[in-house]
């Protein structure tokens, strides 16, 4: 793995579902070349992978403590991400909206 890469695992809780937050993650993500996935938790928060330099992954986390117009962010919860979470993407996608959980 790059040295400069860093891979961060991100929970957003608040009003984060119905909103459009994965869209605007997704948007974020893709214009700073990071990559990952984002998805709705059945418990209503929104989980995110994101990997690539420090300075663009902490760009998106950034932007994900407020998230979309309409959106209510009350708690983001990060850590170390692994490459093993990173791998739920499908295939050949850089970033990707998964199905909830």
């Amino acid at each position: 793995m790059d040295e400069n890469r860093v891979i961060r695992h991100v929970v957003v809780r608040g009003h984060v579902q119905g909103v459009g937050f994965r869209a605007f993650v997704e948007d974020r993500a893709m214009v700073l070349d990071v990559e990952g996935w984002v998805r709705n938790r059945r418990d209503g928060s929104v989980e995110a992978i994101f990997a690539g330099t420090s300075a663009a992954v902490m760009t998106v986390i950034e932007a994900c403590r407020t998230g979309p117009r309409h959106a209510r962010v009350d708690a983001l919860d990060q850590r170390d991400g692994t490459e093993a979470e990173l791998g739920s993407r499908v295939g050949g996608v850089a970033f990707a909206c998964l199905p909830t959980v």
